[in-house]
């Protein structure tokens, strides 16, 4: 139980006979080495990948629900343009910097198997809360900027720089990138 969180890229696959040969995607579903006979591929119009899965990544969520989704948080899915996408990795290349520049105090804790690590947390929350505050919900993780907030953020940054590096070379073949979704359930 908790906050999972799923970015989605939709892609256009479908085959129009009027389109030539060098147009055409080929397409087979197969399963242990049988192709799927049950699934017609000239009837698939959509492939869609999760490009992105979090674990109560909560700031990300708000961020979502507000910017792309008009504050509407009922699980429900929720597109995403590339032109959003990059506005996001812009705000998280920012938060990354005010977390990096930040005083940190490390606490030794006891992970659950008795084992001592290391646990951060930034003393810039005030700043962070400016820019991507993290997001109260039932089940949705911590709120403090600490260890495991920079690590999603690190992480996000560089699912998003992969993303839009994709979707660009797909534009330069002249093929039809995808749309984003986002889709939360908790």
């Amino acid at each position: 139980m908790g906050l999972d969180m799923y970015l989605y890229k939709k892609t256009y696959v479908k085959n129009w006979e009027h389109n030539g040969p060098e147009n055409q995607h080929q397409i087979t579903v197969s399963k242990g080495g049988v192709t799927r006979e049950d699934i017609k591929p000239d009837r698939i119009c959509y492939i869609t990948e999760e490009v992105a899965y979090w674990r109560k990544f909560n700031a990300l969520h708000g961020w979502f629900v507000n910017e792309c989704g008009g504050g509407r948080d009922e699980c429900q899915q929720i597109y995403v343009s590339s032109e959003e996408l990059g506005n996001l990795l812009i705000l998280l290349k920012q938060v990354q910097t005010v977390i990096n520049n930040s005083k940190k105090v490390v606490t030794t804790l006891k992970d659950w198997q008795g084992e001592d690590y290391e646990y951060e947390v930034y003393e810039c929350e005030e700043e962070i809360k400016q820019l991507f505050a993290p997001t109260e919900g039932f089940f949705f993780g911590g709120t403090e900027i600490d260890t495991w907030y920079k690590e999603y953020v690190d992480e996000t940054i560089t699912i998003i720089e992969d993303l839009l590096k994709e979707d660009e070379e797909s534009k330069k073949h002249g093929l039809w990138s995808g749309e984003f979704y986002y889709q939360a359930s908790w």
